[in-house]
């Protein structure tokens, strides 16, 4: 059974028992992958995964049921179950199913061509040969490997709404060994089309980033200046991203509650929200909740603007929703995350913030941020790499210390915003972006 089929049959049967308010969340995926080692094919996957939700509302409770099979048996069950389950529910929390809005914006996703299982394993195949090509201290243990995915979502509800979205994106990752005395790795993943792909350029960046650290030595201890490169910025704000959410807001789970109109972070900051951002994979039109998404500033000249709503908090709050109502699975309940999610980037080119800072130290890389960070406290502790920095250059690789601050308080901190803003690899519809940043101080402890 195809989902318009399954829907058709989950809607009579709902009319049939009496429901009035209704919904159905689907969503459907394929993944193709190809992973080379020693110049050869060492694995090879195909998966296909689907499944849909079924919400109805019986006496202001939520009552929710999934499943992974379309079948006309299904239909039914997930209907009742949904119905049982909402007839259980004590809480008094207000849950809605959203009518729609009057309009939904266009989305102008980025061209991506559908490749066949030969030009990945040939995609590959060729770019390890690059990597093996572009440094002479390469040796085996490099790695490098091709995916193709896709993936569709539809909304539809009692009230007539009926929303459809779709992407798909391709991405090559290489993992680069190079012995120089002793062995050292890079990494490097690029997304978007095979066809677009420059192999020499990800080869290049990866064999880059392990030769960077050829003699490297034990970060130094004290407080320095430090500038946070993209990558590390992007890591750092998988750990606080929840912060931005108004259900932690109003669960006590983070320290922004009733702090919107109030100066967060230095002026020189705008975090913006943008569900169209023209360079993304990620893009989107409606929530999970069916709510029209539109384009906002969380943080603007360092004010905090807004937090991020689904209905629920919205009514709590008393505000309209943001649009940004998620789930982690078809089968998961309604929660909050941000679509591309970034740093708006200043005009200063990295060489430039270096220049500004003098002496100090670039942090490229952060670890542990699971168990290194709390999201309540803000509060985070994280092993990593980097450089030094001295007159205003780039120095030696250094590595094995350990970075600590807060994050609220290195919002503050900021000093200078790069104009290197780089997106990271969207996770479902959540894209995290930032350029360059210069901190006032943070502490460090290494040898």
């Amino acid at each position: 059974m195809i989902y318009t089929e399954f829907k058709e049959a989950v809607f009579a049967h709902a009319q049939a028992l009496g429901l009035k308010d209704y919904e159905l969340y689907y969503t459907a995926g394929e993944s193709v992958s190809v992973d080379v080692f020693q110049q050869q094919i060492n694995g090879f996957g195909s998966t296909t995964e689907l499944g849909a939700c079924f919400r109805c509302l019986i006496d202001g409770k939520m009552g929710y049921a999934s499943t992974s099979l379309l079948s006309a048996e299904e239909a039914v069950r997930v209907v009742e179950a949904a119905m049982e389950n909402a007839r259980t529910i004590e809480s008094e929390e207000l849950c809605f199913i959203h009518p729609g809005d009057a309009a939904y914006a266009a989305l102008t996703p980025k061209q991506v061509s559908t490749p066949t299982t030969e030009e990945m394993i040939s995609f590959a195949l060729e770019l390890q040969k690059t990597l093996y090509a572009t440094d002479a201290r390469v040796i085996d243990g490099t790695q490098c490997g091709v995916s193709f995915g896709t993936s569709e979502l539809a909304i539809d509800n009692s009230y007539g709404l009926s929303l459809r979205d779709s992407s798909k994106m391709a991405s090559a990752v290489g993992m680069v060994v190079l012995q120089d005395g002793e062995p050292y790795d890079g990494y490097q993943t690029e997304i978007g089309s095979l066809d677009t792909m420059d192999k020499e350029k990800i080869a290049k960046k990866v064999v880059e980033k392990a030769a960077n650290k050829v003699g490297g030595e034990v970060g130094p201890t004290g407080s320095f200046p430090v500038l946070l490169t993209p990558s590390a910025m992007r890591a750092l704000m998988t750990a606080f991203v929840g912060v931005f959410s108004a259900e932690n807001t109003q669960k006590g789970l983070s320290l922004l509650a009733g702090k919107e109109g109030q100066t967060i972070a230095a002026e020189c900051v705008t975090l913006m929200d943008d569900p169209f951002y023209a360079d993304s994979y990620a893009q989107a039109s409606f929530d999970a909740e069916g709510c029209a998404t539109s384009t906002k500033a969380v943080i603007e000249n360092g004010v905090l603007k807004t937090l991020l709503h689904n209905l629920k908090t919205a009514h709590v709050a008393g505000v309209k929703t943001t649009a940004n109502a998620s789930k982690a699975s078809y089968a998961a309940t309604v929660g909050i995350s941000p679509y591309n999610f970034y740093i708006v980037p200043g005009e200063k080119t990295q060489d430039e913030l270096l220049a500004q800072m003098g002496n100090g130290v670039i942090v490229d890389s952060f670890g542990g941020l699971h168990a290194g960070a709390s999201a309540v406290s803000g509060d985070f502790s994280l092993q990593s790499t980097g450089f030094l920095v001295e007159n205003g250059k780039k120095g030696k690789y250094i590595h094995s210390f350990t970075v600590a601050g807060n994050f609220f308080e290195l919002l503050k901190k900021i000093v200078a915003v790069g104009s290197d803003l780089e997106m990271g690899t969207p996770n479902g519809n959540t894209c995290l972006g930032s350029p360059s940043l210069l901190i006032d101080q943070l502490s460090l402890a290494g040898k």
